[in-house]
């Protein structure tokens, strides 16, 4: 059955539950939110959602190196005690978000992280791209941030589709592991090295410096 974009807002405020996971549960309770926020209380997924507040200071720092040893990837995942930390769960989900950075390339964590700059030049690509498509000008501001959802999807690593299952996003994949565990789980930061960038980017820094 179709379930609108309302309904999934809705169980989202709800539930606090991904836009995927509550699509799901919606579908499974058929179209009814009072039925799908009970189907997301079983999975656990709710329950996640109430963790966030939750500070983590343990976790571990993960690794990936791809075939080739070209690309690879540090990154810093967080949760509440070092019990959590040890367990082939959250080894398991570290090792998975690691590779989601080396294949998709996020640049921020969250929506939050991304600079104003960052946003201020997407804003203008789309705004420019609407106009001449030939867009209405009194419908721009919608449509601009129609498509930043698009935006957030590529360079936001919650927001990426998991390269393991492209159903669901990483920002949910994290949320059913917080259910499994009990535990709030955060990225904290991550990095990734890729063979000649570091001297791609001098050089262009270079081009780009005024003459003395």
């Amino acid at each position: 059955m179709e379930i609108s974009a309302k309904l999934v807002k809705e169980l989202r405020d709800r539930t606090g539950a991904g836009m995927m996971e509550c699509k799901k549960a919606l579908i499974t309770a058929n179209g009814s939110v009072p039925e799908a926020e009970i189907v997301l209380r079983k999975s656990g997924i709710a329950r996640a959602s109430g963790k966030a507040a939750r500070t983590t200071r343990q976790g571990v720092v993960g690794s990936y190196i791809h075939a080739g040893s070209q690309l690879g990837v540090l990154i810093e995942v967080n949760c509440e005690s070092d019990f959590v930390a040890r367990t082939d769960d959250f080894q398991g989900l570290v090792r998975d978000l690691a590779m989601q950075v080396a294949a998709a390339d996020p640049k921020f964590i969250r929506r939050e992280d991304v600079t104003p700059e960052a946003l201020e030049v997407e804003r203008d690509i789309q705004s420019g791209r609407a106009l001449q498509e030939g867009k209405p000008e009194k419908m721009l501001d919608k449509i601009v941030e129609g498509r930043m959802n698009k935006f957030y999807e590529e360079v936001c690593l919650y927001d990426q589709p998991f390269i393991r299952e492209n159903s669901t996003t990483v920002g949910d994949l994290i949320k059913s592991v917080i259910a499994k565990l009990g535990e709030n789980i955060t990225v904290s930061r991550f990095v990734r090295f890729k063979v000649g960038e570091a001297t791609a980017a001098e050089e262009t820094a270079e081009q780009t410096a005024p003459a003395e």
